[in-house]
């Protein structure tokens, strides 16, 4: 648990102080005041500064680590998480994993993985007053998908041109379909839209001389 310890004129003075160190809220934190200021003689002579220990009650960097921990007990896999706290961003990296346990992780075209970015989201941002973004990646599968998906939206793209009949992709999570849409948002010839309920919901990409429309 993170703690800082702070002196003051004031509690206030020394508690701001402490917040702008730790970089965290008031609703984040709890507070001990280990001594209470005091004026002095004539408000001189024995005059002492409040003082005050400051903990991190919400760090999300500690939960995000108990939370792995846990999982991949759970699931049997040996790996290591590294955790990384930005602005508005926390950023987990699997690591010391060996290929087989790296497919469990990960799951049928990222799934598993997508799934349990999604509950670490849920528990970290508890209780939060601001949402702070949750990635779980490990061995750059992300950034691969992401040229894979590209590549197959360029492709899909060129196919419905050609047959001018809407391509329906596989369903796709909104992050995916996001990066299928944003591909394709200046690609000559075509639009693209989001069909279905989730989890099946799609991307379908339509020419826009298509024989349907």
């Amino acid at each position: 648990m993170k703690f800082v310890v702070k002196s003051a004129r004031t509690v206030e003075e020394a508690l701001k102080e402490a917040l702008d160190e730790l970089g965290v809220k008031e609703s984040d934190v709890e507070v001990e005041v280990i001594e209470e200021a005091s004026k002095g003689l004539f408000g001189l002579i024995g005059s002492k500064e409040a003082k005050i220990m400051v903990s991190v009650i919400n760090d999300p960097v500690e939960i995000a680590e108990n939370f792995m921990e846990e999982i991949l007990k759970h699931m049997k896999i040996k790996a290591t998480s590294l955790i990384k706290e930005y602005d508005n961003y926390l950023h987990v990296e699997v690591i010391d994993i060996s290929s087989s346990d790296l497919g469990i992780l990960i799951g049928k075209r990222g799934n598993t993985l997508d799934s349990i970015q999604y509950l670490l989201s849920l528990v970290v941002n508890k209780n939060r007053d601001d949402y702070l973004r949750v990635v779980i990646d490990s061995e750059n599968y992300r950034p691969k998908r992401e040229e894979t998906l590209k590549r197959l939206a360029k492709k899909m793209a060129e196919k419905a041109k050609a047959i001018r009949i809407p391509v329906k992709l596989e369903p796709m999570n909104p992050y995916e379909r996001r990066i299928i849409h944003s591909t394709l948002q200046n690609f000559e010839g075509v639009n693209t839209y989001s069909e279905g309920e989730e989890p099946y919901r799609r991307v379908v990409i339509v020419s826009k001389r298509s024989n349907s429309l």
